[in-house]
């Protein structure tokens, strides 16, 4: 019973050791490859860029989009957590809870689906890149890694792929039609959106001005 216990304490302190060492790394290093683009039959096509190199834009969309208090939380939107909760008990579409901050960890450590499992595993690294990486890091990250479309990730290889331009000059709308397919890259249309996602997409374009005037992003730009 005392060797199980030493062994188990072994492999946790190695996971310990070894995710907060990726961790560290990651807060200096562009992310190589994530376990969603190892499995994506359609290839990989991705271009790390600095966040100085991506309009401002498209990090208001994305906060406009995905999380409104990215800059006020501590990587855990409770009060989201407790609607999704409340709204999946009831059964119907499954609604999600998750923090750009948790999906910045679920994308470049872990792999797609649910289970608590991995969302225990989620908790642990989107704790460890609050505190490690910081707002700003975390930001550059996830918009670098983001699927954005069919064998896309991130941002500047969205924009050249439906754009033809560079993510250093995307306009409100282009940036917001990108947030709006961001839940879907595989099913949403960012060149030609119709229905939901136009409609989405130009409430994303009106909200980006709330989140200037808000200061929403301020803690990516500080």
């Amino acid at each position: 019973m005392i060797r199980l216990a030493k062994f188990f304490a072994k492999i946790v302190l190695y996971f310990v050791l070894i995710s907060v060492g990726l961790v560290v790394l990651f807060k200096f290093v562009p992310v190589p490859v994530t376990a969603t683009m190892l499995m994506d039959s359609n290839g990989i096509t991705k271009d790390w860029e600095p966040l100085d190199n991506i309009d401002r834009n498209m990090v208001s969309a994305v906060i406009a989009a995905e999380d409104g208090k990215f800059c006020s939380h501590d990587g855990f939107d409770r009060e989201a957590i407790e609607k999704a909760i409340e709204h999946n008990a009831k059964g119907g579409k499954i609604r999600g809870g998750s923090t750009i901050s948790q999906q910045t960890a679920k994308n470049v450590f872990l792999w797609q689906g649910g289970g608590f499992v991995r969302k225990g595993f989620e908790a642990w690294f989107t704790f460890l890149i609050e505190k490690i990486w910081g707002k700003r890091r975390i930001m550059e990250v996830y918009l670098n890694v983001a699927e954005t479309g069919i064998g896309t990730y991130g941002a500047e290889a969205g924009a050249q792929r439906y754009f033809q331009h560079s993510a250093a000059k995307l306009s409100k709308s282009e940036a917001a039609r990108m947030a709006a397919a961001l839940p879907l890259p595989k099913k949403r249309s960012v060149t030609n959106p119709t229905g939901f996602t136009r409609r989405y997409g130009n409430t994303i374009a009106a909200r980006i001005g709330v989140v200037r005037r808000d200061g929403l992003d301020g803690c990516v730009y500080e």
